[in-house]
């Protein structure tokens, strides 16, 4: 019988963040601001819904930052999950839930009903439009008055596009040094996920789920997703929040802040 240890847990949380920091080299900052803002408005004992929370990684900072603060986890991955529920065992500060985001009754699997903040990163980018467009208005509904929702992911502002371009192609330039120099891409980590013993199941589950990683997406039609950082201000508005602003970006990227 394989025993993971806590040790084994954290390789995993670790081996993960190094990968999304090859895609995002700015992320821990992305988290310090999303911290800012949730410490900000909902002081230093919040209860967080951490949105399809992957390991846990937004979870894992929030709490070393605001020791007295609650998270609830929530993700559709088997695997991400196994990992989030194997790095927080025995933290009773978090709870989790396996849940669909663009099923109707998802909230329903949440142990409860009233947050004083939402937060999620690189995630949403993967719903179409009008499922987010629910979504937001869901989320609306979670927040108690007051509350504040914060979604960093891939959103671009459309003014400046030689900057934009400019500041791209640094960064595909350096994204291709560090792979040269045994960077994990996302398909080489899924490989090592599912060549582990302890995860393979998980990773069988959630292939069977969502597709594969390590297969080349389909070419075709492009989806329907928004990608402009106005789309996400507007239709937050638009979905019973009271407030939403942009409070941090990079050239590719966005954090939006909405407040209930």
């Amino acid at each position: 019988m394989t025993t993971t240890t806590a040790a084994d847990w954290q390789q995993w949380q670790t081996s993960w963040d190094r990968q999304q920091e090859w895609y995002m080299p700015d992320r821990e900052e992305r988290f310090r601001v999303m911290t800012d803002a949730v410490e900000a408005v909902a002081g230093r004992t919040p209860l967080v819904l951490d949105l399809a929370c992957g390991t846990g990684s937004i979870s894992d900072r929030l709490l070393r930052r605001l020791p007295g603060a609650r998270t609830v986890c929530v993700d559709i991955d088997p695997a991400l999950l196994t990992i989030a529920r194997g790095h927080f065992a025995g933290d009773e500060r978090v709870a989790f839930a396996e849940a669909d985001l663009t099923a109707p009754d998802w909230t329903e699997r949440l142990p409860l009903a009233s947050y004083d903040a939402v937060v999620t990163a690189t995630a949403l980018h993967w719903l179409d439009t009008e499922p987010l467009r629910r979504l937001y208005g869901t989320l609306a509904g979670l927040l108690r008055e007051g509350g504040v929702f914060l979604n960093a992911d891939h959103m671009y502002d459309a003014s400046a596009p030689r900057i934009t371009a400019a500041l791209s192609a640094l960064l595909t330039e350096r994204r291709e040094r560090q792979r040269r120099e045994g960077a994990l891409d996302w398909a080489d980590w899924w490989s090592r996920v599912a060549d582990d013993p302890v995860l393979a199941g998980p990773a069988a589950r959630r292939f069977a789920l969502l597709g594969d990683p390590r297969e080349p997406r389909p070419v075709g039609a492009e989806p329907d997703r928004p990608t402009a950082t106005r789309w996400h201000l507007d239709t937050l508005l638009e979905q019973g929040f009271a407030e939403a602003r942009q409070v941090w970006c990079s050239a590719s990227d966005a954090l939006v802040a909405a407040l209930r």
